[in-house]
């Protein structure tokens, strides 16, 4: 299958793309150009009955005004340029007599995200929170003070803890009759597949009607169309199976000798990401998972260097694993010592046919 991708320039092919698949994905895209967003004043937001996102407070709950904090020279025209934003596109709005006021928050946003998958299409809800609405009796709650005025939210900003939730709910509602039918939602995160060109153009096309009739907008610059590979929740998919993301092993296996146990869980918790891939994974981290047990003195050892240097090479040389098929039968190998167990799930395509391991799981037991 010839790979596509669409940038915000121009449609970029490879030597085996047809013409005429080019063609017909554009129309597609001209049909469905409302779907598709470059801009803040592009997000008409997620119709209200659909989805509506509300801060219920507990009863004890009592309203906290928080004073404003000085910011640097950089980051104060930081803010001033996205509270100009905001105001333009009706965002945010001022208010004078909010209980509930906070200073705001400025964080670096990463903007190096990838994001693809097989035949299919992969995008990028655009500013997700800030299309769904907040319930205008709960907007007060979400005023923020900065040296350009006081200011209340009338979609979702980052920030509130149940945001997440109700933005994959909404996702969730929004696609409920596609998902595992030819689509998958996490979060802002979608992945449209299909075994041919065709069958993935009319998934799209599919898909951003979806988004049309319930005005949520994809993010241009991150939709990647038609193509057989990509990283999907910091994991390579292709059509031969799932492996590690390359780029976060690599961050991995450069880390020196962790040097306090906070680095050891640090470890523990990236290259734990990727167990799944590694046999007896809990039981070659025993020396490095005792480093965290309480009242233990830290003491990175021989043991521990040979354990944190196993497991930077099992990563780098990790399988791919397949993706289960419900049609053949499973296997399960078990294994236990006196302190770990682990176990290895696979299938065979026929007797005598090697096994393709779909995952492997352990971990390590408590004293009796």
């Amino acid at each position: 299958m010839p790979t596509w991708i669409l940038n915000r320039n121009s449609l970029l092919s490879l030597p085996t793309i047809l013409q005429e698949q080019e063609d017909k994905l554009l129309n597609v895209l001209r049909q469905h150009k409302k779907a598709i967003g470059w801009k803040l004043s592009n997000l008409p937001g997620i119709n209200p009955s659909i989805c509506m996102h509300r801060i219920l407070m507990e009863e004890e709950a009592k309203p906290i005004r928080q004073q404003e904090r000085r910011l640097n020279p950089t980051i104060l025209d930081m803010v001033k340029e996205e509270v100009t934003k905001l105001l333009v596109v009706g965002i945010i709005y001022p208010i004078l007599d909010s209980q509930w006021v906070s200073p705001v928050q400025v964080v670096p946003k990463n903007l190096g995200k990838a994001i693809r998958k097989i035949p299919l299409l992969l995008s990028d809800g655009f500013s997700r929170y800030r299309q769904i609405h907040i319930a205008p009796q709960d907007q007060h709650k979400t005023t923020l003070t900065c040296p350009f005025g006081t200011f209340a939210y009338t979609r979702m900003p980052f920030g509130l803890c149940n945001a997440p939730s109700t933005f994959q709910c909404c996702m969730t509602s929004i696609f409920s009759d596609l998902l595992q039918e030819c689509m998958e939602v996490f979060m802002d995160d979608f992945t449209v597949y299909a075994d041919s060109f065709d069958a993935c153009r009319e998934n799209i096309s599919k898909v951003l009607t979806r988004c049309i009739d319930t005005n949520l907008v994809l993010n241009f610059e991150k939709c990647h169309f038609i193509v057989i590979e990509g990283i999907v929740l910091g994991h390579l998919v292709t059509n031969k199976g799932i492996k590690v993301d390359k780029s976060t092993i690599d961050i991995i296996t450069s880390l020196p000798n962790p040097a306090s146990v906070w680095e050891v869980c640090s470890f523990l918790g990236h290259a734990g990401f990727y167990k799944r891939f590694i046999k007896n994974f809990s039981k070659i981290a025993v020396p490095l998972s005792k480093l965290l047990y309480k009242d233990v003195e830290f003491k990175f050892d021989q043991p521990c260097i040979e354990a944190f240097q196993e497991l930077k090479n099992l990563l780098t040389f990790a399988p791919i694993l397949q993706a289960p098929n419900y049609e053949l039968p499973f296997e399960l190998m078990c294994d236990a010592s006196n302190y770990t167990l682990g176990v290895v799930l696979g299938q065979r395509a026929g007797v005598g046919k090697p096994m393709h391991m779909i995952a492997y799981a352990s971990r390590t037991m408590d004293s009796a």
